[in-house]
């Protein structure tokens, strides 16, 4: 099967020396470890050298997570500053976009921070770490954040299913059933919402949700390819191929180990450029873009 060339990874860490070093990635050695990272990238990986993955493995594009992890005001949080990730997409302006990362208890602050990572920084979504903050996606503090994103005219993409343990000095719960999803698209239909981690081990309930309602999607992402269920696996070989995108949460997941793992699948040609391709540039409104 041939390779898509322009592919689009949706879910993406920056994860150089200068997130590591600075404290900004929210997870430490043991998560490494636990998710059999690479002894080679404990210390991060240039952009160069992440590019370089791209180029190998066909994506063309990747959209860049300024997270914010966490009331910063608690011990164990984490973000990487939106300029920060403005900068690295300024540098590489056809093969980055930025998602601005949303905490709920910045106030009207966060909302003022979303606009202008949207309006000035050019960033195409916004992005939602639910068990950071101990409160499920239909919460009312984020209400506000939903609006805004409807008024920007935006995605927002949160992580669905369970979570692990990033950091040993601060465990999470797990509150982002996928079912939670429900209220929020009920009560803004315009805006598209992307449950993202496939939901395990709640994947029937993201594919539900997404089979429910016409603007939720799925990110096939954290997860490598050849371990997804295979219920999401039919579901975007079929009747949900416009509604699941690709993506890779590194660096949990190699990209070339990912697009090598999708290759293997017997996707049908349309629903295997939809999920690579097509469907993330129509949510997100992305240009074209291409390896090189």
């Amino acid at each position: 099967m041939a390779m898509i060339q322009d592919a689009v990874d949706i879910v993406c860490n920056p994860f150089t020396s200068q997130e590591l070093d600075k404290g900004q990635t929210g997870f430490d050695r043991t998560f490494m470890t636990q998710v059999r990272m690479p002894s080679e990238m404990h210390d991060g990986v240039s952009m160069p050298d992440y590019i370089d993955k791209m180029d190998r493995a066909g994506i063309g594009r990747s959209l860049l997570i300024a997270v914010r992890a966490g009331d910063m005001r608690m011990a164990g949080s984490a973000e990487i500053p939106y300029d920060q990730v403005a900068e690295y997409c300024r540098a590489h302006p056809d093969r980055f976009s930025g998602l601005a990362g949303v905490d709920p208890y910045r106030g009207m602050q966060g909302l003022r921070d979303l606009t202008y990572a949207v309006e000035e920084l050019g960033f195409v979504g916004a992005h939602l770490y639910p068990h950071w903050f101990g409160l499920a996606p239909d919460h009312a503090k984020y209400y506000p954040y939903y609006a805004k994103c409807c008024e920007l005219g935006i995605p927002i993409m949160m992580q669905v299913g369970q979570n692990l343990v990033y950091n040993r000095k601060r465990a999470l719960p797990s509150v982002g059933r996928p079912i939670c999803l429900d209220q929020v698209a009920i009560d803004f239909p315009e805006l598209k919402l992307i449950g993202i981690h496939i939901g395990v081990p709640w994947t029937d309930e993201m594919i539900a949700m997404a089979w429910k309602h016409e603007n939720i999607y799925i990110g096939g992402d954290a997860y490598a390819p050849k371990y997804w269920p295979p219920q999401l696996v039919h579901y975007m070989n079929s009747y949900g191929q416009d509604k699941v995108m690709f993506g890779t949460d590194w660096p949990v997941i190699d990209p070339e180990r990912a697009v090598k793992e999708l290759e293997a699948m017997e996707l049908r040609p349309e629903a295997r450029a939809k999920l690579m391709r097509d469907n993330a540039r129509k949510v997100f409104r992305l240009p074209e873009s291409e390896a090189k």
